[in-house]
């Protein structure tokens, strides 16, 4: 055999090959909320999920008032830096916070330990609920103060089959399972759509729950709205598996090919 022929067959094998290798992926499996026949345009949305402090959380605690030098004292993790005051000599304080604020822990009694005011229970209470309470203690203290407040370890974990899976950290306080999605560079052509796995703990138990983007009731699932520590995972289609199988099976045979077909051209 020539080595033109050899280099035809090898073409014609290669070609072989890769449609051996192509899978056929349906387009109803990667659209997203597809609506059902007769459905409306308009759909009714579950309630914003509404995070409330829990025991183990980390809440940065950021106060402010009308007297800088005071307000400090509340921010053990703001340093105080001084500015001249547009149109005059007169200087003002301000307090920025660090770039690294370890916070305050919620302690197994539901109570955090803040300076002068002491213990405040806290568990139960939203961010803005808990912001009023400390507030409310502080008008001892400061005049006019502001309280703000955030939780600091709000993660979840996307991964799977998605394009940069991670672990995110959520400062708001509150994310949608396709914007999560859209943080880790959202899902890739083998992932499968229809059976999206979220993975949660409530209660002391650890529930595992899927959810079929392709439909559009996905907007009224209570797992529409993430929660902290949630783990969602995407699992790989028909299409990802079927090519990794084939690629374990057909690897011996293309590597004994491609060894037979060197040999024959080194004896030409």
């Amino acid at each position: 055999m020539n080595i033109s022929g050899v280099r035809t067959q090898l073409g014609y094998w290669f070609i072989g090959l890769c449609l051996s290798l192509s899978s056929c992926i349906s387009s109803k499996e990667l659209v997203l909320y597809q609506a059902n026949v007769g459905e409306k345009d308009s759909i009714a949305l579950v309630p914003q999920y509404m995070q409330t402090i829990k025991t183990g959380d980390v809440l940065s605690i950021q106060v402010s008032s009308l007297s800088p030098e005071a307000t400090a004292f509340f921010n053990p993790y703001t340093t105080i830096t001084t500015a001249e005051r547009a149109g005059g000599p007169q200087q003002v304080s301000l307090t920025t916070p660090l770039p690294y604020t370890p916070g305050y822990l919620v302690s197994e009694t539901g109570q955090i330990e803040l300076p002068l005011i002491g213990q405040q229970p806290v568990q139960g209470l939203t961010n803005t609920q808990a912001a009023a309470l400390i507030r409310q203690k502080l008008l001892y203290y400061l005049k006019e103060p502001t309280v703000n407040v955030r939780n600091v370890n709000f993660q979840i974990s996307v991964s799977g089959e998605v394009a940069h899976p991670s672990l995110f950290s959520i400062p708001n306080g509150q994310i949608s399972l396709p914007a999560a999605l859209g943080l880790a560079g959202d899902i890739t052509i083998y992932g499968r759509r229809t059976n999206v796995l979220i993975i949660r703990e409530e209660n002391g138990q650890r529930t595992f729950n899927h959810v079929d983007l392709t439909k559009r009731d996905v907007f009224q699932s209570p797992y529409y709205y993430l929660h902290p520590n949630d783990v969602v995972y995407v699992e790989p289609g028909k299409a990802r598996i079927a090519n990794a199988d084939r690629t374990y099976v057909l690897l011996p045979i293309i590597i004994s090919a491609l060894s037979l077909i060197a040999i024959i051209v080194s004896r030409n």
